[in-house]
């Protein structure tokens, strides 16, 4: 009865983990097929995608005054509060809490490694920064200030690392299908709307946001599998 009960829970949480998989898996997809039709990194630092990344940044912007935003005035102002949630230190905010739960919840190998997860992706960012080196959009007014490269664009990155790998490490303690969807879903819109706050702002080319996304996602993934293999260790450590 005891092995039955167990071989249940392992199949309950597989389940789980294949549908949370699931949904990560399509986003990134999506965003790599995106990405490639707006070619690959290597013409973005040849400038092979401006003419794609300056068609979609003017069309942001009022035909008649380049430094005006489309859409009301209201919404400008929407999109630097969206894009402060893709800032280090709202992102450190919520890593830190995150990871407070997670202790609180008696989990201090995933609460280290959450911890550890974030501020190494973060690190990958501003490594590939360093390679690329691609300079700010010059074709509009910036709306929000920088102070580093644009490829790939960080807050898009570490917006998809933070929030995409909480959710995950979230949704996997709940019990409704339901209640894990809605957790990666609204993970996905965050990212999504920083990321598309960062061009409507005129800070980075569209191309710098996807790759941002892409990486940000797949770096989500890899976090969730090795989050997982922790989880199933301590199992094996602690038997019931």
């Amino acid at each position: 009865m005891r092995a039955d009960r167990h071989s249940h829970g392992w199949r309950s949480r597989l389940s789980n983990h294949r549908s949370e998989s699931r949904i990560l898996l399509l986003f990134v997809t999506l965003l790599a097929a995106i990405f490639a039709f707006a070619k690959a990194p290597s013409e973005v630092s040849e400038g092979d995608t401006l003419a794609v990344d300056r068609l979609i940044l003017m069309a942001l912007r009022s035909p008649r005054n380049q430094s005006v935003p489309i859409g009301p005035h209201w919404l400008s102002e929407a999109m630097i509060d969206v894009t402060a949630l893709g800032s280090v230190t709202v992102l450190t905010i919520i890593t830190i809490l995150a990871a407070g739960y997670l202790l609180a919840d008696r989990k201090p190998a995933i609460a280290a490694f959450t911890t550890a997860a974030v501020g190494t992706g973060a690190l990958l960012g501003t490594v590939l920064k360093a390679i690329y080196e691609r300079a700010r959009p010059d074709v509009v007014e910036h709306l929000a200030g920088t102070h580093s490269a644009s490829f790939p664009s960080g807050h898009a990155m570490n917006s998809a690392v933070v929030y995409l790998t909480l959710a995950v490490l979230i949704a996997r303690s709940a019990q409704s299908r339901s209640v894990r969807r809605y957790l990666i879903s609204v993970a996905i819109a965050l990212t999504l709307a920083v990321g598309f706050s960062r061009v409507y702002l005129g800070v980075h080319w569209p191309t710098d946001v996807v790759a941002g996304w892409g990486v940000g996602g797949i770096w989500a993934i890899c976090c969730s599998l090795v989050a997982k293999s922790l989880q199933s260790r301590q199992r094996i450590e602690k038997p019931d």
